[in-house]
Formats: C-alpha cells, structure tokens, sequence
C-alpha cells in the first residue's frame, strides 16, 4: 500500500498535469522508446527553441489528468513508455518537430494528440504538421485581401485621374477661347 506521503504527491502531480492539459493548446504524446540519449537530447532542444514542454509521463497519471479534462478517449493509448509535447502557444510546433523527429529516427512513434480539444490520430497529427507556420498563413489571408482593396484602390485613382484630365482639357479650352 502506498504511503500517505506518496498519494499525496500523485495527487499534485495529477493536479498539475490536468492543469497543464486544461490550458494546453496542443498536446501530442508519442512512444520514445528505442531512441538515444543524443537523439532525445536533440528532440528535447528543438522543443525548447520552438516553446514546447517536452517530458515523460506517467501513463496512470497522465490518464487521470486526462479523464478530468473529459478526454477518455485517449485511455487506450496510455501503454508502454510515454512522452508529451505540450503547448500553450503555435499548435503546429509540437506536430512539426514529433513528425520531422519520427521521420529522421524511427523508434520515435506518435501515439494521439488533442489540438484545442479534439483528438487527433497519428495521420491527422502528420497532416496538421504539413500545415504552413501560423504567421505564414495570416500573412497569405492578409494578402488576399489587400489585393482586392489595391485594385479597388486603382479604380478610383483612373476615375479620378481621368476627371482631372477632362477638367484640364476643359480649363486650357476655355483659356485658348
């Protein structure tokens, strides 16, 4: 039977990760095993350059934590060893690097992600990583629209351009008359 002392410390951690996940914008967990000490120190510093909280789980904790978030769906994929790249920030970063980590080191395997509340399979995780960075893609709608109020904005410099051209024709007539 475990001790008061470590029941109450698995309370704390469960309340922290649940936290964690309550406030998360993406969360994709993936199976670790097989890698190197270099590979997962590499993977662990592009985390941290890209603003995401790489660790290991707990699966019993993990899966607590996730059940108070009503996720249960991701109970069957808390088996064998476990790793989570959380953020509260770009819900690309974490798919970008466990997608680019699993290609180059194979023993790397996504398992499930939730991004802003939805679980997401390993495909879909695969596929939200092809996904241009967030600042690309408002950079391409802002430019969208800036087109159509630039040609619209050209289309009333020609009115104007021709009314001044007429009203100039107008004035020299009137002035050689």
């Amino acid at each position: 039977m475990p001790s008061e002392k470590t029941l109450e410390k698995k309370k704390k951690v469960v309340s922290e990760l649940s936290e964690k996940i309550k406030n998360a914008t993406a969360i994709i967990f993936a199976d670790y095993r097989g890698l190197t000490v270099e590979q997962d120190t590499e993977l662990r510093t592009a985390m941290r350059k890209a603003g995401v909280e790489y660790s290991v789980v707990k699966n019993t904790l993990t899966k607590l934590a996730a059940n108070e978030n009503g996720l249960n769906e991701l109970e069957p994929h808390f088996n064998g060893p476990t790793s989570m790249a959380i953020t509260t920030g770009d819900v690309v970063a974490p798919a970008k690097i466990l997608t680019e980590f699993s290609k180059k080191y194979e023993n790397l395997q996504i398992k499930v992600g939730v991004v802003e509340g939805k679980i997401f399979d390993e495909k879909s995780i695969k596929a939200l990583a092809a996904l241009p960075p967030k600042e690309e893609l408002v950079a391409k709608a802002l430019g969208s629209m800036k087109s159509p109020i630039a040609g619209f904005v050209n289309v009333l410099n020609g009115n104007i351009r021709g009314l001044v051209i007429a009203l100039n024709a107008i004035a020299e007539k009137k002035a050689n008359a």
